[in-house]
């Protein structure tokens, strides 16, 4: 009797045991789950300021608008005039010029007589107001524009609208520097006899850095 109340007693001791045990190994399996394994509340954090914190893609601020979508430079209908005889020879330069400044990724809006005239208007009128809203005045000089009165007109208009001011650009071709105006004389000149596609896009760069001249004021 005695000797099986001990063998009772060392069972219970055994059991408390694997109890005490097991309660054990299960508290720590509990600590290392909460270090190794994040919530999903704080997943969820990490992922939500990573989202909205500064310095991401979406966070970042939009470009400043350039010189051709800013305000200064709508508010007059053409950023460059374009002036030349009526001798086909210049007028095919000047066709040739426009449609380079025009063209994609340019894109500028250039006032040609020949072509943008109103039908009907009174010329001068048509010049006049083309002048005034023009921000560049691109003269087209040759031989023939020395000799030709309504040239001389429009390059006095522009004189009087804006003399010294960055605005005036005289094209000379078929011409030496001694042969230039000299009412233009003083003005900085592009050379279109040997490479008139290196001065068309001299003047695009000219325009264009007016137009950034232009929003900075």
């Amino acid at each position: 009797m005695h000797g099986r109340y001990i063998k009772f007693l060392f069972e219970i001791s055994g059991w408390f045991q694997k109890l005490l045990k097991s309660r054990l190994l299960s508290a720590q399996d509990e600590e290392e789950a909460k270090v190794t394994k994040p919530s999903m509340a704080s997943v969820c954090n990490v992922s939500a300021s990573a989202v909205s914190s500064p310095g991401t893609a979406q966070s970042k601020p939009l470009h400043p608008p350039s010189a051709l979508s800013s305000q200064q430079r709508w508010s007059k209908k053409y950023d460059v005039l374009v002036c030349n005889s009526l001798v086909d020879s210049d007028i095919e330069e000047a066709l040739r010029l426009v449609s380079f400044l025009e063209a994609s990724p340019r894109g500028l809006r250039c006032f040609l007589q020949q072509r943008d005239d109103c039908p009907g208007g009174a010329a001068s009128t048509e010049l006049c107001q083309a002048v005034q809203n023009s921000h560049i005045w691109a003269l087209l000089v040759t031989p023939h524009f020395l000799q030709d009165d309504w040239c001389k007109y429009i390059m006095h208009l522009a004189l009087a609208e804006g003399f010294m001011s960055h605005r005036i650009i005289p094209l000379i071709q078929n011409l030496t520097c001694s042969q230039i105006p000299p009412e233009l004389k003083f003005f900085f000149h592009i050379d279109l006899n040997n490479n008139p596609e290196r001065g068309y896009s001299l003047l695009n760069q000219t325009v264009l850095q007016y137009l950034k001249e232009l929003v900075k004021k």
